[in-house]
């Protein structure tokens, strides 16, 4: 059985450009190009099919011309809480906002953002709640509904502004949606606020802020009440598409586009890394884990999935991806030498290989580390009476205690390294 070996430099899949502490913006680019597309999702954090498809829309989607700008967790604290707004409804607060308000700081720098002159429209993502339908069908099919809309603030800006027939696009995008639903009563149709003059909630919103400053904005809203998470960002990826073609951005997937394969997606969390020293795979992680030696303050968690984040609350780490709770981690704190090797010789079903700190590798029945100077072995769910170090010691997979494993199928154990009573790293290995 081959070594599968994750260098931590393998997981950073995406590097991100910080526009500030509270905006994340993902830029692909053609620089022969000044046509942009603006997609900024998670401005409500219980609206996951908004921010779920920006993060699939990042990893999975190459640009080949012209540009695509994307801010795919706009409001990460609400979606740590899966609320609609932690601290008031941010898309309420492009009109007039207090000082002291604590969004004030996203609200300055995605305002800056959408008036850049690169961004040629701007779509904003949602979630709303049933059916919009012109007549009323009932409690969730009727004129009240925000669900399956192309929303449109007014009809037309300026007639010189590129992309300014707000209605002729989202009635384009409304009719080639409709060409490929997953059910019939999943039919999109466009929302009109007439925001000027009939919507005094919508003239505080991010999408009118962008149209009184004669940029093209759209807000797509995909049904609270359809049955998965999959059909609500497959309806944001397919409207996102439909734009990206509209704007004449050549692009292409690496995923066939249904929901089914929306759904596999989606259950990939990626990697953690901490400290540069531990790698967690966390698409496969329980839902706790003990005893996780990190240091006392200054921990450093970096994920390869766009929407993780961690919360601290009463001494533990809660790990996020997007809403979804992910796993607790229970520190166990300590130092961390800085001598620590950064190889160490492995043996896997007997056969010799290299161990790169922070690593996963896969094992059919056993591995052995071997010693090294001044390092002490801990694996993890292996108990030998009156030995403290495990190096160098053959260890089987029957020989490990399951109920020590860290994820769900009971394959994979923790491998640590110590120096000086000071923690170095932290292995998986996995049995397949």
């Amino acid at each position: 059985m081959p070594l599968l070996t994750i260098k931590l430099l393998w997981v950073l899949l995406l590097i991100p450009f910080i526009l500030s502490a509270k905006v994340q913006i993902i830029k692909k680019e053609n620089h022969d190009s000044n046509t942009t597309l603006l997609v900024i999702a998670g401005i409500h954090g219980n609206e996951p099919g908004s921010y779920f498809a920006a993060s699939i829309l990042a990893k999975h989607y190459t640009i080949h011309s012209k540009n695509l700008w994307i801010v795919p967790n706009l409001n990460e604290k609400s979606i740590q809480n899966n609320l609609r707004g932690l601290y008031g409804d941010m898309n309420r607060k492009f009109s007039f906002l207090q000082k002291n308000d604590k969004d004030a700081k996203t609200i300055k720098d995605i305002k800056e953002l959408i008036l850049s002159q690169e961004v040629s429209l701007v779509l904003n993502l949602h979630d709303g709640h049933g059916f919009y339908r012109k007549d009323f069908q009932g409690n969730i099919f009727n004129p009240n509904a925000w669900g399956q809309t192309c929303v449109i603030d007014q009809c037309q800006l300026n007639q010189n502004q590129p992309f300014g027939n707000l209605n002729a696009i989202a009635s384009q995008v409304r009719d080639n949606i409709n060409k490929v639903l997953l059910q019939d009563h999943h039919a999109f149709d466009v929302r009109n606020t007439k925001t000027k003059f009939e919507d005094e909630q919508m003239q505080l919103s991010l999408t009118y802020f962008a149209v009184t400053n004669n940029k093209p904005a759209f807000a797509i809203e995909s049904s609270k009440n359809l049955s998965s998470l999959a059909q609500k960002v497959y309806y944001q990826l397919l409207a996102i598409e439909n734009f990206m073609k509209i704007m004449g951005i050549e692009f292409t997937k690496d995923f066939i586009l249904s929901e089914k394969k929306i759904d596999s997606l989606l259950k990939d969390y990626g990697f953690l890394t901490i400290n540069n020293n531990i790698l967690l795979n966390l698409s496969s992680l329980k839902k706790s884990l003990s005893y996780v030696p990190i240091q006392s303050k200054d921990n450093n968690f970096t994920f390869s999935h766009l929407l993780g984040s961690v919360k601290d609350e009463n001494g533990l780490k809660y790990v996020f991806i997007g809403n979804k709770k992910v796993t607790v981690l229970k520190p166990q704190y300590f130092e961390t030498d800085p001598d620590c090797p950064k190889e160490i010789n492995v043996e896997v079903d007997d056969k010799p290989k290299i161990l790169h700190s922070a690593s996963y590798f896969i094992a059919k029945d056993n591995f052995k580390i071997a010693p090294k100077d001044g390092i002490r072995v801990n694996v993890i769910g292996y108990t030998s009476k009156g030995v403290d170090n495990e190096s160098g010691i053959k260890i089987h997979r029957n020989s490990l205690m399951k109920r020590y494993s860290i994820d769900n199928e009971s394959e994979s154990f923790r491998i640590e390294f110590y120096k000086n009573n000071k923690f170095c790293s932290m292995s998986v290995v996995q049995f397949k």
